[in-house]
């Protein structure tokens, strides 16, 4: 009697079967007709494990430096001395920089991030990858929720009482850098070194090209937007190992309860040829 090719494949470690290794526990298919345990290969974690351990150590990092930004700047309505230096360099750009200014910053008002995310959102589900989908719109969510949160509690103001840190612009669009590249390094499959710096290199450039249009355009300390990026930093892997877990969870109760969905007759049925 010839062994199951999954049982084989289970011992064996192989990849997108029971019990192999080196794959992160997803959601599994289930076979045509609807009935028994879900098989097939996992669906991809959005915070591939090799890029835990850097991306934890940067998060870390990032929000100790919006807690000391944050305390420096507590009820303060005034630019720092590191705010007036950047200020009087980036103030007053020519009509072709502003307009640049202008369409950057449009990408973190509530209509163009809308429409970013929907895009990112579409192409996640025209892949296949439903559990991306759901981390842009929940890393993009909490994102944003969090710098809605601290802008009250740090209370620093600009241009009469608007409140100003960490700008939520440039944090958005931080973290929408960081999915992307995040998704890019797990397709690409990119080791530790090269994953961390990608992603990390795709946040920083979004968050200079954010922050710099924010401090063009007068609407933000520089500072401000150094908070917003490391926010972003922050915020995006904590976000990335929520979905991943509360996807696995997921998984794992459909494949528990994948016999009780069979029908009776189809059990009964599997049973007679078991003992034949």
């Amino acid at each position: 009697m010839g062994l199951d090719p999954r049982v084989i494949g289970a011992f064996a470690g192989e990849p997108g079967e029971a019990g192999g290794v080196g794959e992160d526990v997803g959601e599994y298919r289930r076979p045509p007709g609807g009935g028994g345990r879900p098989t097939g290969r996992p669906a991809p974690a959005v915070l591939p494990s090799s890029l835990r351990p850097g991306l934890g150590l940067i998060a870390a990092l990032a929000a100790l430096v919006v807690l000391v930004l944050g305390l420096t700047y507590a009820d303060d309505s005034e630019p720092g001395a590191a705010d007036a230096r950047i200020w009087a360099v980036v103030d007053g750009a020519g009509p072709p920089w502003r307009h640049v200014a202008l369409v950057t910053d449009f990408l973190g008002e509530p209509a163009g991030a809308v429409l970013l995310v929907a895009g990112i959102v579409t192409g996640c589900l025209l892949l296949r990858r439903p559990r991306a989908a759901v981390f842009v719109v929940t890393g993009a969510g909490l994102t944003v929720g969090t710098t809605t949160l601290l802008k009250p509690v740090v209370g620093r103001t600009i241009h009469g009482d608007n409140l100003s840190y960490p700008s939520g612009h440039t944090a958005f669009l931080t973290a929408i850098a960081l999915m992307v590249s995040l998704l890019a390094a797990g397709r690409l499959r990119l080791g530790r070194a090269a994953g961390t710096a990608f992603v990390f290199a795709a946040g920083l450039v979004a968050g200079a090209a954010m922050g710099w249009a924010q401090v063009a355009l007068g609407s933000h300390y520089a500072t401000d937007t150094v908070g917003g990026w490391c926010t972003a930093l922050a915020v995006l892997p904590v976000s990335a190992w929520l979905v991943d877990r509360t996807a696995g969870r997921l998984a794992g109760r459909a494949t528990a309860e994948g016999p009780a969905d069979e029908p009776a007759d189809r059990r009964a049925n599997a049973g007679r040829q078991e003992c034949h």
